[in-house]
This record gives structure tokens, C-alpha cells and sequence, in this order.
């Protein structure tokens, strides 16, 4: 085992402490996430609990079915109790995050803001002063506008890449949408260029989710976890 699974697994299982008391939870998606399932669904097997689970993404929910806990969508509930999710990156004063690596940024940007707690776990790697500090943020864009939008964020300063697969196609959304990956540098003003990114037509969703988190579980490299908490 490496010690980013290493220290991913310790963050998860510290993370997992905040599921008591709660009834409907949102599932983020990425490769953390396909350790926290069957971690998730050990413990509820071990406690008797009974949870609906509400996954972010095709891969996430086909994981979760492979367990046998219980799948419900955001459509069958009036709230969501709490959401345990991952970041590409999380900017260690604010806890805002970058997010979109998995390609599900919309989806889990919808569950993130209906939750009432919402738990990120992430090791080390993934901690920065700045967002977009060596890292793009992804937005996902209708196919109709790909290439115009792509004239919009670079108007705005940035560097739009479209993301595509292994055989060189667009990667798509859960959505049937692309996603494009676009690097601005260190972003001093996250909340402004949400904005900005948003006034553009055809642009779905950014992966910047700003003011959201509540608590992140760091998994360090010396196998110690790491708790930031927002201010």
C-alpha cells in the first residue's frame, strides 16, 4: 500500500466518526470515495444503522450497489443530514475547495449546498495556501458551446483545456455534458471569478465550492490525521 492510500484509509476512518445521528447521506465521487464505501458499509453493518445513501455520480452509485446499502436520489428527500466528499484541493485558511477530477462537479455541487454538514476528506497533497495553486479548476460546459466558451475563459485570463479520455475523446459528464479544465494560476478572488465563470452561456458548473466546507480530515504522510474546522 502506498502512503497516499495509507493516509487516505487513516482520514477516512477518523471521517466516518461524524456519521452518528444522521438518517440521508450524500456520497461524493473519486477515488477516495471508492475507499470510504466499503469502510461506510462496514460500519453500518457493525452498528445496525439505518442510512439512505445519496450517490454524486454513475461510478459512485455502482459502487455503492455493490454493497448492498441502500440508494436513494436527491429528489426522494426534503434534506440532506450530512455529505462525506473529497477535493482536488482545499485552501487551508477559507476550506474552499477546487473540485471536478472525477468529472462530477455539478451533481456534487448540488448535494455539497443542500447538506447541512458537508465532511471532506483528502491527503496531503491536496492542502494549498491559494486555490489554483498549481491547479486548474474544472467547469462543465453544454457540447453546443464548447468552443465559444472556451473563447470566454480565456478572455478571463485563463488557460482552457478540454478534458478527453484515454482514446482522445471529450470526456462527458453523468450529464451528457464536457468538461474543460482551465488553469487561471494562485486565484486571489475565488468568489469573483465564480461569478464571472457563471455569467458565461453554456457553462453549467464550476468546480469551485466556496464557503461550503465544515470540517476537513487531512491524512498526513506520517500516517497522523490532520483536522481543519472552519473559523
Amino acid at each position: 500500500m502506498s502512503w497516499v492510500e495509507a493516509a487516505k484509509k487513516a482520514a477516512i476512518a477518523k471521517a466516518l466518526e461524524e456519521v452518528r445521528d444522521v438518517h440521508i447521506v450524500g456520497i461524493g465521487s473519486g477515488t477516495t470515495l471508492e475507499l470510504l464505501i466499503p469502510e461506510l458499509a462496514n460500519l453500518v453493518k457493525a452498528k445496525g444503522l439505518e442510512l439512505k445513501l445519496i450517490p454524486t455520480s454513475q461510478q459512485i452509485e455502482a459502487a455503492i450497489a455493490k454493497t448492498g446499502l441502500t440508494i436513494v436520489s436527491p429528489n426522494d428527500v426534503s434534506q440532506i443530514d450530512l455529505v462525506l466528499d473529497g477535493a482536488d484541493q482545499v485552501e487551508t485558511e477559507t476550506l474552499d475547495l477546487i473540485k471536478g477530477g472525477g468529472a462530477a462537479l455539478t451533481r456534487e455541487k448540488i448535494v455539497d449546498c443542500a447538506t447541512k454538514k458537508l465532511i471532506i476528506v483528502v491527503d496531503e497533497r491536496k492542502i494549498a495556501p491559494m486555490l489554483g495553486s498549481g491547479q486548474a479548476v474544472p467547469v462543465e460546459v453544454i457540447p453546443f458551446a464548447q468552443r465559444l466558451v472556451m473563447v470566454r475563459l480565456a478572455e478571463l485570463g485563463g488557460k482552457p483545456e478540454l478534458r478527453r479520455s484515454r482514446e482522445s475523446s471529450p470526456v462527458m459528464t453523468d450529464n451528457g455534458n464536457f468538461v474543460i479544465d482551465v488553469d487561471f494560476g494562485p486565484i486571489k478572488d475565488a468568489h469573483a471569478l465564480d461569478c464571472r465563470l457563471k455569467s458565461i452561456p453554456g457553462l453549467v458548473e464550476t468546480g469551485l465550492f466556496l464557503d461550503l466546507t465544515d470540517r476537513v480530515y487531512i491524512g498526513l504522510k506520517d500516517g497522523k490525521v490532520k483536522v481543519l474546522e472552519t473559523k
